[in-house]
């Protein structure tokens, strides 16, 4: 018996004493970092990763970019599907080191940055969702994931963001995010950051909307005042 456990304590000294790669894991959410009057705004659900900086007084779009993400050696590998900078940096795939510390994310990017998970908000419409068509669905063709020309609208802990892209030229377009809502048919934004025009910042939208299986109706008034019926396609993983 006395050789039995002597045994058994040799194998499991032997078996606890080997060191194994543990990769670290990133809580989905929204996270953030500020300095002075810059935002650094990060949004990861378990597969996609978008990062915007934004200046907020006086409102200053700087730049924006994201994509389908996995981890590797603690990195995060982005192979990005759109990057306003594109044009000037002809960057398609970022390799971010990062750290964890509690409740807080450190990414390297050109400096390290510290960044604090928001709080979990669970609403209607959260996830992705791309441009199909303008309503009403009278059978036209969808523009949806095939097409290489995207407008992406990704809704995560009650902040939004959409993003108009091409995929095969990596041609920006333009992007607008900031908070929202979406509660009995009712849906609002509240704009904090918009590419092509810094003087929306701040205006509070509401639309109505409808979830018919996976397509999101949304109707209402656009930025401009104007009148508008989109049908968005919830994006498949």
């Amino acid at each position: 018996m006395k050789t039995i456990n002597t045994i058994f304590c040799l194998l499991f000294f032997l078996v606890s004493s080997v060191t194994l790669p543990i990769y670290a894991q990133i809580a989905t959410g929204v996270y953030f970092s500020t300095a002075k009057n810059t935002t650094h705004e990060v949004k990861l659900s378990d597969n996609y990763f978008t990062y915007s900086i934004y200046e907020n007084s006086p409102a200053k779009f700087i730049k924006t970019l994201g994509g389908f993400y996995q981890i590797e050696d603690n990195q995060l590998v982005v192979l990005l599907e759109f990057n306003s900078n594109y044009a000037q940096d002809s960057i398609r795939q970022l390799n971010i080191p990062f750290e964890k510390n509690g409740n807080k994310l450190i990414l390297e990017m050109k400096s390290k940055l510290q960044f604090k998970h928001a709080a979990k908000i669970n609403q209607d419409l959260d996830g992705q969702w791309l441009f199909g068509i303008r309503g009403p669905d009278q059978g036209q063709e969808r523009r949806g994931d095939s097409k290489a020309r995207k407008t992406l609208k990704f809704l995560l802990d009650g902040r939004f963001q959409w993003i108009a892209y091409n995929t095969d030229t990596m041609k920006f377009h333009g992007t607008g995010g900031g908070s929202f809502s979406s509660k009995d048919g009712v849906y609002q934004e509240n704009i904090a950051f918009f590419s092509k025009d810094d003087s929306r910042v701040g205006a509070e939208l509401s639309f109505g909307y409808k979830i018919m299986g996976d397509d999101w109706h949304h109707q209402g008034n656009n930025s401009k005042g104007e009148p508008m019926y989109e049908i968005w396609m919830r994006r498949k993983k």
